[in-house]
Order: structure tokens, then C-alpha cells, then sequence
């Protein structure tokens, strides 16, 4: 992927729940939030999306302060809204309705200058799955050990 810089990524997200479908969505930023964003200052671990209203908001989202910022410098855990295709809202907003479905931000990277964040429909896992995916993963790396010859 050319052009691509991942500025962060929500690496809890695919633990805690089981990704359905992923969607590009712009972010609608003030420029003391991209100039902190460029510089890395932004985490999306504990943030999640709301789709009301005919629009989709990421909550809880973080991003530092800028640091040359004057007094109208942004506040850190605003809502921030993002940009998505009318369908893809539509859809987002009618599959969220039904228990048990979750948006969640996966990551976030620049593409072309701009700032996309790759959000996701999730159902939540519990703990007997979360369980069969460490199991998973344990016996991926023994295969591969296995494969090298490293005893």
C-alpha cells in the first residue's frame, strides 16, 4: 500500500471483538488537531463510533494539544465527526440497531496528506472465544517455530 503512513492503531480492537466488515472514513479535524496528529500524538484505544442522525462521531478519541498551539488550541477528548459515504451510513447505522454490534476504530493513518481512520462493525467477544484465539495464535508461532528447525 503506497502512500500509506499508520500513525496509530487500536491493537485491544481485534482481541475484544470479531470484525464484520471495515469502512475508510475520513475525520473532520481543526489545524492545531492534524498538526498534533502528524506529529503522533493521537490514541484511539478506548474510542468508539456512534452513526445517529445521519452521521457517524468517534468518541473518546485523544489527541494531545498542540504544542506551538495558542489559547484557541482544541480541546484533547472532543467528539470528532467522520466522513462517510450516505449508504455506508445507512448501512452502519441499520446493522447497530440489532444487540450486539459495535463501530469501532481499528487504525488510523494518512493517505494522500489526509487522515483516514479504518473503522470497523464488531460484535463483542466473550471470554471463552477470546480464549480460542490466544489458543490460536499459541499454535501459529509453534508451527512456525517448527518450520525453522528452532527447538
Amino acid at each position: 500500500m503506497e502512500g500509506i503512513k499508520i500513525v496509530t492503531t487500536n491493537r485491544k480492537a481485534r482481541f475484544n471483538y470479531e470484525v464484520i466488515e471495515a469502512y475508510e472514513a475520513g475525520v473532520a479535524l481543526t489545524g492545531t488537531e492534524i498538526k498534533s496528529v502528524r506529529d503522533g500524538k493521537i490514541s484511539i484505544g478506548d474510542s468508539y463510533c456512534l452513526a445517529r442522525n445521519g452521521e457517524v462521531i468517534m468518541i473518546n478519541s485523544h489527541i494531545d494539544e498542540y504544542d506551538f498551539g495558542n489559547r484557541f488550541n482544541h480541546e484533547p477528548k472532543r467528539t470528532r465527526k467522520l466522513l462517510l459515504h450516505k449508504k455506508e451510513i445507512n448501512r452502519l447505522m441499520g446493522k447497530t440497531r440489532e444487540r450486539g454490534y459495535s463501530i469501532i476504530p481499528l487504525k488510523a493513518y494518512f493517505r494522500r496528506g489526509k487522515l483516514k481512520v479504518e473503522i470497523a462493525l464488531c460484535r463483542g467477544k466473550n471470554t471463552i472465544d477470546k480464549k480460542e484465539t490466544i489458543k490460536e495464535r499459541d499454535l501459529i508461532k509453534q508451527f512456525q517455530k517448527d518450520i525453522k528447525g528452532n527447538y
